[in-house]
Order: structure tokens, then C-alpha cells, then sequence
């Protein structure tokens, strides 16, 4: 079977650090294009400005992975799917729910595949720590993602705009854990943000949840951390604490600890629907 021409549209650090090694490292995958009109691309790989002109002017494509901000990617999938072309969408899917909503029946009318890419989901310590939960009672959560935004967003002012999330951007990825891994829905109770001067999109924010068993939940999120990221999630439970550390990658039980590796992007590009 001949591979799945992709095209990353975007080419930041996200689609370099990630998506370029996992789609080359994975032979059901050709890298066949990138596309930006502020990048120069990748050595041996056709680049184009925009969507527009790979559409109109080739190579051709099977498959798009859209890694520009959030605030764009609508439109860009929308134009994706109205060719047939399946669309790999970064995190966040979107800039609404509605946006993702809108884009899904629309991969629906074309059977095209329309995948959002959760990749903290797959990290090692994520499937065996929702099936040690499973059997659990949740009393306490507690969600520590503390990074520096200077490390892991150089440069990039489209975080700071509307739509952009600021400090949600990572903060969604321990969300999309916890979503995972709990064994019941939890709720917004109470938040609060900080907004830096001019800028329209929170650098920190001090959240509390509730489950629908009344356990508390309660997450600190802040892009101002220097030396060691935290990225921690402990979960307190009738059997014991459970600690999610780097992001996912180490899970700690109350029998020991379990180390992985890092699998995210490598993961899902070998789950995703073709």
C-alpha cells in the first residue's frame, strides 16, 4: 500500500519537534509538502505559501496536519475537507466548540476523517493509570502545569490574542488527561485568571472543579515557572495516591513506580484512522 501523503500546514516548533519525526519515523506516512507563508520549510520537501496554492498546484496530498494557531485553523480545514483531503487538527481543535462541531459534519457529509490530536492522551502513563482508577474512588485532585511560556512559545504573539488561550494552550493538555483518566464528569465551580498588561489571554490561572461524586479538583496553571516544568497530576484515592509526573510519562502507584517513554506523537500517528 503506497503511504498517506501528508502536508503539515504550519511549520512552527510544534510541527519540527513532533510532527516531522513521528510522520518520518512511521513508513504509512510521506511527508509530501509544508505550507506557511513566514517559514522556508524543510530541505527536500516542496513548500508553498499558502493552502491555495498546494491545492492549485500540487503535490498531491491525502491528508492535511494543521498546526497553525487555532484562530486560523477553521477556515483552513473547512478548505481541506471541501476536497476530500483528511485533516489531522493540533490542539485545540479549534478556537469554539462550534468551529469543531461545524467541521465535523462537514468531514461527515465527505466521509473524510476529521482526527483532533490529544497527544498527552498517549503518553505512557496515561492507559494504565485510567485502568487503575477505574476501580477507584476519587477523593482529591490536584493539577500542577507549571511551565515558562519564553521556553515552549518563543516568539509566538498569536497566544496572547483572542482566541490564542495564553496559558490554556498547555493547560489543555493535562485537561485532556484528566478528562481520560477520571471516572466520572467534573464541573467548572470556580476560577481565577491573570491577565498580563495589553494582552488578551490569561498567563495563569487558579481553577476548582467538582465531580459529580463530590470529590474537589483543583488545578494551578502558570506560564511563568523557570528551571524545572512542572507538569504533575495527583489523584488521592480510597486505595492510595496515584502521581501522573512529566506530563504523563511516569506513573507512580501506591505498589511502585512505572517509567515510559515518550510515545505521544509516534502513538497516535499509528492509532489514527486512514
Amino acid at each position: 500500500m503506497d503511504p498517506i501523503r501528508i502536508a503539515i500546514i504550519g511549520i512552527g516548533k510544534i510541527a519540527r519537534d513532533q510532527h516531522v519525526p513521528a510522520i518520518r519515523g512511521n513508513n504509512a506516512f510521506s511527508l509530501a509538502a509544508t505550507v506557511s507563508p513566514h517559514d522556508g520549510g524543510l530541505t527536500g520537501v516542496p513548500h508553498l505559501a499558502s493552502l491555495d496554492a498546494l491545492l492549485a498546484e500540487g503535490p498531491a496530498v491525502d491528508a492535511v496536519a494543521l498546526c497553525t494557531p487555532p484562530q486560523v485553523r477553521y477556515d483552513l480545514a473547512a478548505q481541506a475537507l471541501a476536497k476530500g483531503i483528511h485533516v489531522f487538527l493540533e490542539k485545540p481543535p479549534g478556537a469554539t466548540l462550534a468551529e469543531v462541531e461545524a467541521l465535523k459534519a462537514q468531514a461527515d457529509k465527505v466521509d473524510a476523517t476529521l482526527f483532533a490530536a490529544w497527544h498527552s492522551r498517549f503518553a505512557a502513563g496515561v492507559a494504565p493509570a485510567r485502568a487503575w482508577l477505574s476501580e477507584r474512588r476519587i477523593e482529591k485532585v490536584s493539577i500542577i502545569w507549571r511551565e515558562d511560556v519564553r521556553v515552549w512559545h518563543p516568539g509566538q504573539a498569536w497566544i496572547w490574542q483572542p482566541g490564542g488561550l495564553g496559558v490554556f494552550d498547555p493547560g489543555i493538555n493535562a485537561l485532556s488527561i484528566v478528562t481520560h483518566i477520571l471516572p466520572r464528569p467534573f464541573f467548572l465551580k470556580e476560577a481565577t485568571l491573570v491577565l498580563p498588561e495589553n494582552r488578551a489571554a490569561p498567563i495563569a490561572a487558579d481553577l476548582h472543579f467538582r465531580d459529580t461524586g463530590g470529590a474537589l479538583i483543583h488545578m494551578d496553571l502558570d506560564w511563568r515557572q523557570t528551571g524545572p516544568q512542572s507538569w504533575d497530576i495527583i489523584i488521592e484515592t480510597d486505595a492510595g495516591t496515584l502521581k501522573l509526573a512529566h506530563g504523563g510519562a511516569v506513573l507512580t502507584l501506591p505498589s511502585g513506580t512505572e517509567h515510559g517513554e515518550d510515545v505521544e506523537y509516534p502513538g497516535f500517528t499509528a492509532v489514527s484512522p486512514h
